[in-house]
């Protein structure tokens, strides 16, 4: 098709940002475990000449007001390295984790504790939650779940390495990717190993991986660091179809970075995905089909509303374009740098956090900004999670907090 042929033309970009693509680990386990001396920090990776620097906030007319309904302190949040622990809503409850491995349950309704875990375990990929289970993924290899009802661990198993996002479950199987591309299935009740898929690992990775996602389809799609989107069957891992959502090109190996690191977006039947240093996707669910693209460079994930969809690029601009379509609605550009979150649609609006933890509302309709305040002096890496007309937002420093828009 065009759209792949196109795709082999785009000349790779690289551009040293605050705190977001200079989060590259090399893709060995030696190189993260056995270096005493190294910073997960991108910030301290590269002297202040070579960073571009965040945009300063403007003044804006302000038409909505954010409040603050409850904030709960959820142990010692993103910890020191750099992970995007998101938490999950499920039903009237919200459940979120830090890096220390405390595990909280809070009423969504008034940020009432119904219980709080200590695992003692550095948790680095979290938080799933849906059957009446809650999922988490640990830097020491492991995924565990835990009972809804009371935070009690119902099973732990080992797999083969670093769990840096949401394990998801369908209620028969629950599935994790991990940092060494292999997407797994465990058995819902027992956690025993049912199938694996590995895919091929590059070189060099940005740090983070995408959700697995299952589909209508009875499949798991999951998006890996080389550039492709895989889908299989939930029920015994057979391959179902692999497509690509962005080509590796360039001499060197940080050319080459393509990962698939935002979360999957379904859409009816199909599934949306963004790449870094490639395109934006969307794939027929059941065969895997292009069914539109775009090139961008992302490494968040993709919102959609009004007939548009939304992303964040590498360069944090926020951009809408006409669904289906190569059409560029409107561009928000003044928080370049600034290391923001993917956008999150809620009412008319599209809500993102930055590096130092203001969220911002931005107008679906035409890109302008309308509401803002600051949640979290640490930043704010997670995305922002919306449920019952509010938003949840995780900050580094470990602060959950409920906000109203008004």
């Amino acid at each position: 098709m065009s759209l792949k042929m196109n795709a082999l033309s785009i000349k790779p970009r690289f551009r040293f940002l605050p705190a977001t693509a200079k989060a590259l680990t090399i893709s060995s386990l030696l190189f993260l475990t056995g270096c005493s001396g190294f910073s997960y920090n991108p910030l301290t990776w590269f002297s202040d000449d070579e960073v571009n620097p965040p945009k300063d906030l403007v003044d804006f007319n302000r038409q909505v007001t954010l409040r603050r309904d409850w904030s709960v302190n959820v142990g010692n949040g993103q910890g020191g390295k750099y992970n995007k622990i998101t938490p999950a809503v499920d039903g009237s409850t919200v459940y979120a984790a830090s890096q220390d491995g405390t595990i909280v349950a809070i009423d969504i309704n008034d940020g009432s504790v119904r219980w709080r875990t200590r695992l003692g375990l550095p948790i680095t990929g979290g938080v799933g939650a849906r059957d009446g289970v809650v999922m988490v993924g640990t830097e020491d290899a492991e995924v565990l779940v835990l009972n809804q009802s009371d935070g009690e661990i119902k099973w732990r198993k080992t797999v083969s390495s670093e769990v840096l996002s949401a394990p998801q479950t369908n209620g028969n199987i629950i599935a994790a990717l991990t940092v060494d591309d292999k997407l797994v299935a465990l058995d819902f009740e027992t956690g025993e190993q049912r199938w694996t898929y590995e895919s091929n690992l590059p070189a060099l990775t940005l740090r983070g991986t995408s959700r697995p996602l299952f589909t209508g389809a009875g499949t798991v799609v999951a998006g890996f660091s080389n550039g492709t989107l895989v889908s299989v069957a939930a029920e015994d891992g057979v391959f179902r179809w692999e497509e690509r959502v962005a080509i590796p090109e360039g001499r060197y190996d940080i050319d080459r970075v393509i990962d698939v690191d935002g979360d999957l977006l379904l859409d009816g039947s199909r599934i949306l995905a963004s790449s870094y240093q490639g395109n934006l996707m969307a794939f027929d669910v059941a065969s895997g089909r292009i069914v539109w693209g775009k090139e961008a460079s992302s490494f968040h994930g993709l919102a959609r509303g009004f007939g548009n969809l939304y992303y964040s690029d590498d360069v944090s601009h926020v951009v809408a374009i006409r669904d289906g379509s190569e059409d560029v609605v409107w561009e928000y550009d003044d928080l370049e740098y600034r290391a923001i979150t993917a956008p999150t649609a809620i009412g008319n609006y599209i809500a993102i956090a930055d590096f130092e933890g203001y969220v911002h509302l931005i107008s679906q309709v035409d890109g302008t900004i309308v509401g803002r305040t600051q949640v979290d002096n640490d930043g704010v890496r997670a995305n922002l999670i919306p449920a019952n007309g509010k938003l949840y937002v995780y900050g580094n420093s470990g602060r959950l907090v409920s906000l109203s828009l008004q």
